[in-house]
């Protein structure tokens, strides 16, 4: 069986870094090769038995789902979830919209987009949180995003529509427990992972306490943020975390693995954004470090992806 690893063309040290770890996890188990998504890629691919789709670039407005869109289309088995969930994923305030409707709970929230201008009735109660609709990786975020009046708002608006040009998510910040939920599929469906508690109270004052694109990307802060896998929840607290995130998962048609940010506050269990292609760097990204609290390796990961897909399609 030949996998190609279907990889951006422009690669970080990141991205080299997990391809790296991800053909060391298939060597000796399946052929493998990496393969550019780029003019070439529709006769290229038609070598392999099963795409590992790993691309998370390729425009803007729709990024992540073209892989598996081209791959749905020439019907080559792949990893990970089919275009539609990462159609619903790449747009915050969309997957949103969608778990509200299921009954899931999510920050009540708006958006403005470019030329619109915030109302003064917008329903909201503040602080809120403005956002990107489309970025992941906190870009878009910092501390002045955090609004607690009408006129921070319209400047903090004004300042996402001047230097990205897209519409503004602006939605009701939850001050509460932080976690992140991850799954990797097994051969019984989806098998949540055990929920990673992010806690940001030992930054340093006048900090915002929120993964912002400074706390998260700087560097500065890693030794103010502490990590607890499995987060300090109660049992019926993880029941709850647990049915709350396979919910979300399944009705926005997740396969294969994918990560959720939650916040807890008052008793309720806040979906702030999902993830449907996160990143599988070792000893960085989420979804490895949380799988290998459960005492199996990278390559155990990688094989449960690379199976779920064989059994998705019948390979």
């Amino acid at each position: 069986m030949r996998i190609a690893l279907v990889v951006d063309e422009v690669l970080d040290k990141y991205k080299k870094k997990m391809i790296k770890a991800i053909q060391e996890s298939l060597d000796g188990v399946y052929e493998n090769e990496v393969v550019p998504f780029n003019e070439d890629f529709m006769k290229k691919i038609k070598e392999f038995d099963l795409a590992m789709n790993i691309a998370t670039g390729g425009g803007k407005e729709a990024r992540q789902l073209h892989v598996a869109s081209v791959l749905d289309l020439m019907g080559i088995p792949y990893t990970g979830s089919p275009p539609l969930t990462h159609a619903f994923c790449i747009d915050k305030s969309v997957t949103k919209a969608i778990v509200k409707q299921y009954g899931i709970d999510t920050p009540e929230f708006i958006v403005v987009r470019p030329g619109e201008r915030v109302p003064e009735d917008h329903g909201l109660r503040y602080p809120l949180l403005v956002k990107l609709v489309r970025q992941g990786s906190s870009k878009g975020l910092r501390k002045e995003s955090v609004a607690n009046s009408y006129n921070e708002l319209l400047e903090s608006v004004k300042w996402v529509h001047e230097n990205f040009n897209e519409p503004a998510l602006v939605e009701e910040y939850i001050d509460g427990m932080e976690l992140t939920i991850a799954f990797v599929e097994d051969e019984n469906g989806i098998n949540i992972l055990p929920p990673m508690e992010i806690d940001f109270s030992r930054l340093p004052d006048g900090i915002e306490k929120f993964f912002s694109d400074r706390v998260k990307n700087s560097g500065e802060f890693d030794d103010y943020i502490d990590y607890y896998v499995p987060a300090r929840l109660d049992s019926k607290e993880l029941e709850k975390v647990k049915e709350v995130s396979k919910r979300t998962f399944e009705v926005l048609g997740f396969r294969g693995y994918g990560r959720i940010d939650m916040r807890i506050k008052d008793g309720k269990y806040h979906i702030l954004e999902v993830n449907s292609l996160p990143m599988l760097v070792p000893d960085y990204s989420n979804i490895p470090l949380i799988f290998e609290k459960t005492g199996k390796t990278y390559k155990d990961m990688i094989l449960s992806i690379v199976n779920a897909a064989k059994r998705r399609f019948g390979i």
